[in-house]
């Protein structure tokens, strides 16, 4: 006979409390050498809760998170769901206008900040007359130190149950149609993801060292690092603020065992690892995901660091894991493997809006997914969740295709497919023709204005250091090697491309910096 799902209780906060009882002494996190056990982290936790708890927190508060990859991220994290309150994690480079956008929008009641943050982050709290607390400020600059009231408070004894439908996080996209919106995670998604994973998808230890790299108020790093990783008893190894030569030296002076990253962070580890020697590393495997990683990336960082790269794709919306080339199978590049475990991943017909009509197998169309993994909607926005979720599918606005043995390819997104004369050209197909130069170390390329043409194909490229390519040597060769229409007319060298929250390439703010181009 079964519960009534009223009695039914989880909360991500569990991953953390349980993991203190398995591996109290072994290491939870360790930054710049220092080295917090699970015991010890949990034990901080409780404290924690006890002051946000005395400070008016309880269930259904909205609580923003400005930390970066600290410890306190976890603390914080925690226990703010150890009350049954909601986590709003906030990308750490935002500015005050926008963290004030994201604490009024979310409705939170508190916002938790460390103190390299504080300039932004009390502005912005100040302009939405919500309350900030501060971690890791020095005594003398007077804030309302988190730590303090911690010190002073009863620790909880343990989290509040959860409904499994009970929201845990609050997520902002990044708003490339519009507003950011906050999409709602559940418990039940949150906890199923780190199930999933380590049931069915990746092979993670007890005392693995993990790569932590990823920002943590994003959902990939949220995910696949700290929700997994401690759920694991597996040791995060943070990094505060990624640069190539601070994630190099502790992947080869860490003894990192597992690397998880997006493309741009390949990129930059084999760039700043050719003044590196050739000693081997402790990794076993990689994942990438949050944008399609080409090829020639792919395989030369296999064959510098000895250890492959597993692709995945996902979304804020999906927790974010819905497609994984799993271990235990050799990956296939190129592709973003096959359905995670109760998880349904299927191509449907991108023009129909209102309704699901799948396509036949090998058929060009967009991804949609329903699983455990999906979200509960955007907060306040019943229009843009009814636009999103359509018969029990999300609709990812992603084009690719699935083979008969389910592997699914992306080609692109469906916002950023170049139509030149009537022709579809997908941006990615131009990329990893142009990053399989020997002196090109990433592309980006997108649509601009046409006035003849509809839209006109652009690339902004980045070179491996010393080359001397210009952008005609670039035209002239990628002219050769792709269809006429397909090939980017107008070329530019940057030095470095801008990136979202995840790493990934921002093509928009590219488009933005062209005027429409004139008919020739």
């Amino acid at each position: 006979m079964s519960l009534p799902a009223s009695n039914l209780t989880m909360s991500v906060a569990a991953i953390l409390a349980e993991s203190a009882v398995r591996h109290g002494e072994r290491k939870a996190i360790t930054m710049a050498g220092a080295s917090t056990t699970y015991a010890e982290l949990w034990e901080q936790t409780r404290s924690y809760a006890g002051a946000l708890r005395d400070a008016g927190i309880g269930e259904g508060d909205r609580v923003a998170v400005l930390i970066p990859n600290v410890t306190d991220f976890a603390r914080v994290y925690y226990a703010v769901l150890s009350l049954g309150a909601v986590v709003v994690p906030i990308h750490a480079l935002l500015k005050r206008q926008e963290i004030s956008y994201v604490l009024e929008d979310s409705g939170a009641r508190l916002l938790v900040c460390a103190a390299p943050l504080l300039a932004e982050g009390a502005a912005g709290a100040q302009a939405s007359g919500v309350g900030v607390l501060s971690v890791l400020a020095p005594v003398d600059l007077g804030t309302d130190r988190l730590e303090d009231r911690a010190a002073a408070a009863n620790p909880i004894t343990s989290y509040v149950p959860q409904r499994p439908e009970n929201i845990a996080t609050i997520l902002y996209t990044s708003g490339t149609t519009g507003k950011p919106k906050g999409a709602l995670g559940t418990h039940l998604a949150l906890i199923e993801q780190t199930t999933t994973l380590l049931l069915d998808t990746i092979d993670m230890r007890v005392g693995d060292r993990v790569f932590g790299g990823l920002p943590l108020f994003h959902t990939f790093g949220q995910t696949a690092v700290l929700n997994t990783g401690l759920r694991a008893g597996a040791e995060l190894m943070l990094l505060p603020k990624f640069t190539a030569q601070a994630a190099l030296d502790l992947v080869l002076d860490g003894d990192i065992d597992l690397f998880f990253g997006v493309p741009t962070m390949y990129v930059a580890l084999l760039e700043a690892g050719k003044n590196r020697s050739e000693r081997p590393t402790r990794l076993r495997y990689a994942v990438s995901g949050g944008a399609s990683l080409p090829v020639a990336v792919l395989t030369a960082f296999e064959a510098r660091f000895d250890a492959r790269i597993h692709e995945a794709y996902g979304l804020t919306e999906t927790s974010p894991a819905a497609t994984f080339n799993h271990l235990g199978r050799t990956p296939r590049p190129g592709t973003i493997g096959t359905p995670m475990w109760g998880i349904d991943v299927e191509i449907a017909d991108p023009a129909i809006p209102d309704r699901i009509e799948l396509l036949p197998r090998g058929e060009l169309g967009e991804l949609v997914i329903r699983g455990h993994n999906l979200f509960s909607g955007y907060l306040d926005r019943p229009e843009a969740t009814a636009q999103a979720v359509v018969d029990g599918w999300f609709r990812t606005g992603d084009l690719g295709t699935k083979d008969d043995e389910d592997y699914l390819r992306i080609m692109d997104r469906t916002k950023d497919m170049i139509l030149r004369n009537g022709y579809n050209v997908y941006p990615r197909e131009v990329e990893e023709v142009l990053v399989s130069h020997p002196e090109i170390s990433n592309a980006a390329v997108y649509g601009v204005p046409h006035e003849t043409h509809g839209q006109e194909v652009a690339a902004s490229v980045t070179l491996e250091t010393g080359s001397a390519l210009d952008a005609e040597a670039i035209g002239q060769w990628i002219s050769e090697q792709v269809a006429a229409y397909k090939y980017p007319r107008h070329i530019e060298i940057v030095r470095e491309f801008p990136l979202g929250p995840s790493g990934k390439i921002l093509k928009r703010e590219l488009v933005a910096r062209h005027s429409p181009v004139a008919s020739t």
